[in-house]
C-alpha cells in the first residue's frame, strides 16, 4: 500500500514537472504581453477604456486583459476587456492577494505557487472566477511606472484538455487494474478535507477550484470524514504513514494514510484503502510456509546439536573445571588444551587470566602485609602521642580513639562506642558548629583554644585542632579532633601575666611617686621659707595650690588605671557621640583659632560601648590635637562603616611627633608637654581595648599627626 501511494506521488510529481514547464512557457508569453501592454497604455488607469483594452487583447493573442487597482483595503479590476471581471474584489483570493500586494510594494513575489519573473507573477492554471465553467492561466505585471497591475490571461479549451491530461485521475485508474486489492485511492488536500461544506462524497460547494478542492484526484467511495480527518492530521504531523483497521460499506478494510511532501507546492495526504480479506489470505499462506519452514529447520538443528554436543562438551568441562579452581584460589597447573579453535584461543586466556591473577594476589598479599606493619607503626605513634585524637563520623558518633584521649577525658575506646560522651559543652557549641561548617566547605582553621567536659562533668581547657577526611568523591566522611590539654600552660602565662602586673605597678608606682616627690618638695621649701620669715606671701601660695592641683589630677588619672570602673555597655550611635564631643569643644578651639571639619557616615554606626568612656578618649584626643596646632589650623573628624566595622580618624596640622618617640606613647609618665602626665593616651588605650577595638597612632614630624579608633560593630560584637 506504501508502495503504492509512493508510486503514484512519482507519477502526480513527474506529471506536475511537465505541467510547470508548460505554465513557465505561458507565463513568458504572459509577461511579454503584459510588457508591450504597458508601452501603449497610459499610465493612468483613468485615461484607459476597456474598448482600448478589447483591441490590445486581440494583437497581443490573449484572451483578456485587466488592470487591477489598489484601493484602501483591497485590490479590484477597474478596467477589463471582460465586461464579467469588472468591479471583481481579490481580497478572498488567497495567496493571489499576498502577490498583488508584494507586488505594489515593489518586492519580488514570495508565494512558491506559480511562476515569479522580473515585475512579474503569473498564478498556476485555474477556474476562473467570473466563468467557473473555464480554466484559465493569469499574469500580473507591475512596474511602478503605471498605477496599475497589468492582468493578461489566457482562456481557451486548450488549457482546459491539457489539464484534464495532466489529472492523476489516469494513474490511479492504472494502479488499480494493476492491483485488484485496491479498492480506492485518493488524493487529499488537508486545508479543506473535512470543512463543514464539505459532502461524504468529497465535493465541496464552496472549494471548488483546482488549489482547494478537498479531493484533488481519484475517488472518495469508502470514507469516513471524521475518522479520515483525524488520520490525515496525524499523517502530516509525524511526517509517516498512519494505517486504520475499519469497516467501509460493509466491508472490513484497511486504510492507509501517506503525506507527500513537494518542493514546490503545500503537502499533500494519499489515502489507499485495501480490501482485509486479500491481506488476511496472503498471510495465511505465509504463516502455514513458514511453520512448515521452522519444523523442518529445528529438526536439522537438532540433529546437528546432538552431534556437536559431544565434540564440544569436553573442552568445556575443563574450561569450567580450571574456572572452578580458580574461584577456590587454586590456581596451578594450567590447563592443557591440543585444539586451536575458539575452544583453544578460550583456553589460553583462561591460562593468563589465571597466571595474571597468580600475580596480583601475590602483589596483594604483599601489599597487605605492608600496610598491616604501617596501621601497626601508625596505631602505635597515635596511642604513644601525648595528645587526645579521636574521630567523629558525619553523624557525629566517636569511631576511633587513643589512649591520650582515654586519659585526658575519662572515656574508654569500648565506652564511647557504646554511647557517644558529650565532650562539647553548651556555651560553645555555636561556635563548634559554626568551625565543622566551615571544614565542610573547605576551609583551613588554625587550631582554636576552648573548653571540653570530662566524664565526671568537670571542664578541661583544651587547644583543639580538627581537620576533615573526605571520600574518593570529596564527599566528607569524618571529622579528626586533636586536643592539647591547656591546663598547666594557661596556669603558667597567668602567673607570667600577674608577674607582668607587678611590674607595671612597680613602674606606675615608681612613676607617681617621682612625679609627687618634686611638687612636694616644692611645698615643703614654701612652707619652710614662710615659717621662717613669718609672712604669708600671696605669690608662694599660688604656687602651692597650682602643686596641690597637679598632685590631684596624677593620684586621679592613677586611681582611673588602678580601679576597676562599672561599666554599663549600652547600643550607641558613634556619630551622636562624637557631634557631642566636637560640639563641647568647639568653643575652645574657636579660641585657638582652629576649626572642626567633621565627616560621619550616612549608615548607622551602631556599637556596644559605655559612652561616656568614648567621650573621655575622644575628649582626650581632640584636646591633645588642639593643644598641637597653638597657631591655629584645621582639625579633619572623618567617621566611616568598614566591613562590619565603624573606623574613626582624626588628623591635626601639629608639629607632629618624633620618629624616636612613636613607640614610647602610652607609657605611663610619658609625655612631651610640661604639664602632662602620660596618663590620658594609657588611659584611652584601655578603654578602646575594654571595647574590643584598636587605637593606631601615624605622625610624620613638623606634618602633623593621625588617630586612627577601630571599633567593631553592634552585629559583630553580638556575634561573638
Amino acid at each position: 500500500m506504501k508502495m503504492t501511494a509512493r508510486q503514484i506521488a512519482v507519477a502526480v510529481e513527474q506529471s506536475s514537472y511537465s505541467s510547470n514547464y508548460v505554465q513557465q512557457q505561458i507565463a513568458q508569453n504572459l509577461r511579454l504581453a503584459a510588457i508591450l501592454a504597458s508601452e501603449e497604455l497610459d499610465p493612468d488607469y483613468r485615461n484607459v477604456n476597456n474598448q482600448q483594452l478589447r483591441s490590445l487583447a486581440a494583437r497581443l493573442g490573449v484572451s483578456n486583459i485587466s488592470l487591477l487597482v489598489k484601493t484602501e483595503d483591497d485590490v479590484v479590476v477597474a478596467r477589463s476587456s471582460d465586461p464579467n471581471e469588472l468591479g471583481l474584489s481579490t481580497k478572498g483570493w488567497g495567496y493571489w492577494y499576498v502577490a498583488f500586494l508584494e507586488l505594489f510594494a515593489g518586492q519580488r513575489v514570495s508565494v512558491k505557487q506559480g511562476q515569479t519573473m522580473e515585475h512579474f507573477w503569473s498564478g498556476p492554471f485555474e477556474y476562473s472566477t467570473s466563468n467557473p465553467q473555464f480554466i484559465e492561466k493569469w499574469g500580473y505585471y507591475y512596474d511602478s511606472s503605471t498605477n496599475y497591475i497589468i492582468d493578461p490571461y489566457i482562456r481557451s479549451s486548450a488549457i482546459s484538455d491539457y489539464v484534464k491530461i495532466m489529472n492523476p485521475d489516469e494513474i490511479v485508474r492504472q494502479s488499480r487494474d494493476v492491483n485488484p486489492e485496491l479498492l480506492e485511492i485518493t488524493g487529499i488536500n488537508p486545508r479543506t478535507f473535512g470543512s463543514s461544506t464539505m459532502q461524504a462524497d468529497g465535493s465541496d460547494s464552496i472549494n471548488q477550484k483546482l488549489r482547494n478542492q478537498p479531493v484533488q484526484y481519484g475517488t472518495y467511495i469508502f470514507g469516513n470524514v471524521e475518522e479520515d480527518k483525524s488520520a490525515v492530521m496525524t499523517a502530516l504531523a509525524r511526517q509517516e504513514p498512519v494505517t486504520l483497521d475499519t469497516e467501509a460499506r460493509g466491508k472490513r478494510v484497511l486504510k492507509t494514510f501517506i503525506p507527500i511532501q513537494q518542493p514546490w507546492a503545500d503537502d499533500y495526504v494519499i489515502s489507499v484503502v485495501m480490501d482485509y480479506s486479500a491481506i488476511s489470505t496472503v498471510i495465511r499462506d505465509e504463516l502455514i510456509n513458514n511453520i512448515t519452514t521452522s519444523i523442518l529447520l529445528l529438526i536439522l538443528f537438532l540433529i546437528l546439536s546432538y552431534v556437536l554436543a559431544g565434540l564440544v562438551t569436553r573442552p568445556i568441562q575443563d574450561i569450567l573445571a580450571k574456572v572452578n579452581d580458580v574461584a577456590r584460589g587454586v590456581f596451578e597447573p594450567p590447563l592443557h588444551v591440543k585444539s586451536r579453535d575458539e575452544l583453544g584461543q578460550l583456553s589460553h586466556r583462561v591460562n593468563a587470566m589465571t597466571s595474571n591473577l597468580l600475580q596480583h594476589t601475590n602483589r596483594l598479599n604483599q601489599t597487605l602485609e605492608e600496610n598491616r606493619a604501617v596501621k601497626e607503626h601508625l596505631e602505635s605513634v597515635i596511642n604513644g602521642t601525648s595528645d587526645a585524637i579521636h574521630t567523629v563520623d558525619m553523624e557525629g558518633r566517636i569511631t576511633s580513639t587513643n589512649r591520650a584521649f582515654e586519659k585526658l577525658y575519662g572515656w574508654s575506646a569500648k565506652d564511647v562506642l557504646t554511647k557517644t560522651p558529650y565532650l562539647v559543652p553548651a556555651t560553645v557549641q555555636k561556635q563548634e558548629d559554626a568551625r565543622l561548617r566551615e571544614l565542610r566547605d573547605g576551609v583551613v582553621l588554625p587550631p582554636v583554644e576552648t573548653i571540653r567536659l570530662k566524664r565526671d562533668g568537670s571542664i578541661v581547657e583544651v587547644s583543639v585542632s580538627t581537620s576533615i577526611i573526605r571520600d574518593e568523591e570529596g564527599k566528607p566522611k569524618a571529622f579528626v579532633h586533636v586536643s592539647r590539654d591547656m591546663t598547666e600552660r594557661n596556669r603558667i602565662e597567668e602567673l607570667l601575666r600577674r608577674s607582668e602586673k607587678l611590674t607595671t605597678v612597680g613602674q606606675l608606682a615608681a612613676g607617681v611617686a617621682h612625679e609627687i616627690r618634686n611638687p612636694l618638695t616644692t611645698l615643703r621649701g614654701f612652707l619652710q621659707l614662710q615659717r621662717e620669715k613669718q609672712l604669708l606671701i600671696p605669690l608662694h601660695v599660688d604656687l602651692m595650690l597650682s602643686e596641690l592641683d597637679r598632685i590631684n589630677m596624677i593620684v586621679s588619672e592613677f586611681l582611673i588605671l588602678a580601679k576597676p570602673q562599672a561599666v554599663h555597655f549600652q547600643l550607641k550611635d558613634v556619630r551622636y557621640i562624637l557631634q557631642d564631643v566636637v560640639s563641647l569643644l568647639s568653643s575652645q578651639s574657636h579660641l585657638f583659632g582652629i576649626e572642626f571639619n567633621a565627616h560621619y557616615s550616612e549608615a548607622p554606626a551602631t556599637v556596644h560601648c559605655e559612652e561616656n568612656q568614648l567621650k573621655q578618649v575622644f575628649i582626650n584626643i581632640l584636646k591633645n590635637a588642639i593643644e598641637a596646632m597653638p597657631s591655629g589650623g584645621t582639625i579633619q573628624v572623618v567617621q566611616e562603616v568598614r566591613d562590619d566595622a565603624v573606623v574613626i580618624a582624626i588628623s591635626d596640622e601639629g608639629e607632629g611627633i618624633p620618629e624616636d618617640m612613636l613607640p614610647k606613647l602610652g607609657e605611663p609618665f610619658f609625655t612631651n608637654k610640661e604639664t602632662g602626665t602620660g596618663l590620658g593616651l594609657m588611659v584611652s588605650q584601655r578603654i578602646i581595648q575594654a571595647h574590643k577595638g584598636s587605637l593606631e597612632i601615624k605622625s610624620e614630624y613638623r606634618n602633623g599627626t593621625e588617630v586612627t579608633i577601630t571599633l567593631p560593630s553592634a552585629d559583630e560584637t553580638e556575634a561573638g
